[in-house]
């Protein structure tokens, strides 16, 4: 994405978001008492109708005294300033290091005139060279709070996950507005066993002060060190409550300050577009998230869902990937269910997210369901930091590009250093079309599957779970093989990783790409070629069987007869 320049981005983002710039993007976020093998894991969505998806990779570095960098916004390339460099910086591999320090976010945006013009570092810059320079979350946390106040934040406000192999944290914060450099932020520890979830909406609420209390602390510059305390819970900026005042923002006790409340209130849409998919994944792992479904809908905005939830059975990986499948189905919202779905049932519909039937300013709105899974997502990763391993080991980055429904989850290893070509920055863009980039092959498959979504999604599914069961069993040989080695040579076991990782992501082109080859054959002109064993059947001298033509359901049937009355009804009597 950061390719295109700027110009070109800015009639994208116009084009596409349609004045939407903020739905997008989701984070869940499970603790190891909560997960199926002790691992803690965060998952993202990077969904923007202008992110082209690749793999990040930075390898580490070691920097001489007085060295600068340059810092650039993530969404637009553009050139925001220069900052300190550190004398070494960590590997990264998307968005976890080396040391299984993993990051993902979702855009809020908040109240209007909080952004910094003169700020340095955006939410994206914000992220990826933090990971260069932390080991863990709650260093993290501190590293992000000294850049912000050394060099200004120069986005709206944001939601961040942050995780390593023992903790993960949700970290939400906004600007101060023009002329006043840094952020505001509230950090809360998830605790242990419990799941956390956002999606463009900020979560955190009323939070412990720090007034004669352990486990909450006030950040001012002196205070950072005091973050790896291990019984500090809550982390915030001192100035958190006061800028909220200034502003007039609130005028209330601070024991019942809301961050969420002042710095970005919920609305209809911050309930039905966002806080609907976090209550789709808590729904999946606890019974009681029913209640809040009028809350999800947009219409009872007083009872908001807990900022974190116990979930009733532990967690896998592979749930993981595939609550990011999620289109709301089971769920009143399930948009296979409606006409919007067309004739095979997909959970897709095309933007904006709201419309109207007329031109009318009066007119009624409507507006479509946004799900987790969404056709227009540049990369989506599940980040497994496993805390039992050596940090090259135990950290795995599962990454995929386009729609989360249709991509496979590759493991890549926090450790390696390179990344597979399919996923290599440089290989296409989203105005250039690439045969070696695996963007370009999933968004191939997708899109041939929105357009018969009942029955070709499924021929999809069945090769996607065969890859990714493989790669998730493989795991436990390749970890095995990796302690060995690392034993004797710390590169030696990064160098196998590298192999192992770029071996999986090669066969993933492969298999996708036979199965492009497939449906296409398959599917061919509204066709549906039959199959035995394995194999497209044909007559005895080699010529194709006549294929299925199963049409439309009569549920499709129905509403033509409604919308066109008699014009296509056939006299009785006649027929072809």
């Amino acid at each position: 994405m950061r390719k295109l320049n700027a110009i070109l981005l800015t009639l994208l983002l116009a084009t596409f978001f349609d004045g939407q710039t903020t739905n997008a993007c989701t984070n869940f976020i499970v603790t190891k008492g909560a997960s199926k093998n002790g691992s803690v894991m965060i998952t993202y969505s990077a969904d923007s109708h202008v992110l082209y998806g690749e793999l990040y990779y930075r390898p580490a570095r070691d920097y001489p005294a007085g060295a600068m960098m340059d810092v650039y916004e993530w969404d637009t390339g553009k050139l925001l300033g220069r900052i300190k460099q550190v004398p070494h910086t960590w590997s990264v591999v998307g968005n976890m290091n080396e040391h299984q320090l993993a990051i993902g976010e979702t855009t809020y945006g908040g109240i209007d005139g909080m952004v910094d013009p003169e700020g340095i570092i955006d939410y994206g810059s914000l992220i990826y060279i933090t990971l260069q320079r932390a080991k863990t979350a709650r260093e993290a946390i501190k590293v992000m709070s000294e850049l912000l106040d050394e060099y200004g934040y120069a986005s709206s406000g944001e939601s961040f996950s942050i995780s390593d192999p023992d903790e993960a944290w949700i970290f939400e914060m906004i600007g101060k507005g023009p002329g006043n450099k840094g952020a505001v932020w509230v950090a809360r520890l998830v605790p242990d066993g419990y799941v956390c979830a956002h999606a463009n909406q900020a979560r955190i609420q009323t939070f412990p002060l720090a007034t004669g209390k352990k486990n909450s602390i006030a950040i001012t510059s002196k205070d950072l060190r005091r973050i790896n305390d291990p019984v500090v819970e809550c982390v915030y900026a001192w100035d958190v409550i006061e800028v909220a005042r200034a502003k007039k923002l609130y005028s209330g006790p601070d024991q019942d300050f809301s961050f969420s409340d002042t710095y970005n209130p919920v609305d209809f849409s911050g309930a039905r577009f966002c806080e609907m998919r976090v209550w789709a994944f808590f729904r999946a792992v606890n019974k009681e998230m029913e209640k809040y479904i009028n809350y999800a809908s947009g219409h009872d905005l007083s009872n908001r869902m807990p900022l974190w939830i116990k979930p009733e059975r532990r967690i896998s990986n592979y749930d993981m990937m595939n609550f990011m499948r999620d289109h709301l189905e089971g769920t009143p919202f399930d948009m296979r269910k409606d006409i919007g779905a067309g004739p095979f049932g997909a959970p897709y519909r095309w933007r904006p997210l709201t419309w109207k039937v007329s031109d009318d300013p009066d007119a009624p709105s409507y507006c479509n369901e946004r799900a987790t899974a969404t056709q227009q997502t540049g990369f989506v990763f599940v980040a497994e930091s496993r805390n039992w391993l050596p940090d090259p080991i135990g950290g795995i980055f599962w990454f995929g590009v386009d729609d989360a429904s249709t991509t496979v989850f590759n493991p890549m290893y926090c450790g390696i250093t390179q990344v597979p070509e399919c996923f290599r920055e440089g290989n296409g863009d989203l105005v250039t079309y690439s045969p070696t980039s695996a963007f370009w092959l999933f968004n191939l498959v997708a899109n041939m599957c929105y357009s018969r979504y009942d029955m070709m999604s499924e021929d999809a599914l069945k090769v996607q779970r065969k890859l990714e069961m493989g790669y998730i069993s493989g795991t436990a040989s390749a970890d095995e093989e990796a302690v060995k080695l690392y034993e004797n040579d710390v590169w030696k076991a990064r160098e196998y990783l590298t192999e192992y990782s770029l071996k999986t992501a090669k066969n993933t082109f492969k298999e996708w790409k036979s199965l492009s080859e497939y449906l296409l054959v398959k599917y061919i002109d509204g066709n549906i070629k039959n199959e035995k064993d394995g194999k497209f059947s044909v007559s005895p001298v080699g010529y194709p069987m006549m294929p299925q033509q199963p049409g439309y359901p009569d549920s499709w049937k129905k509403s033509v007869i409604q919308g066109t009355g008699k014009k296509l009804l056939v006299p009785a009597g006649e027929g072809h």
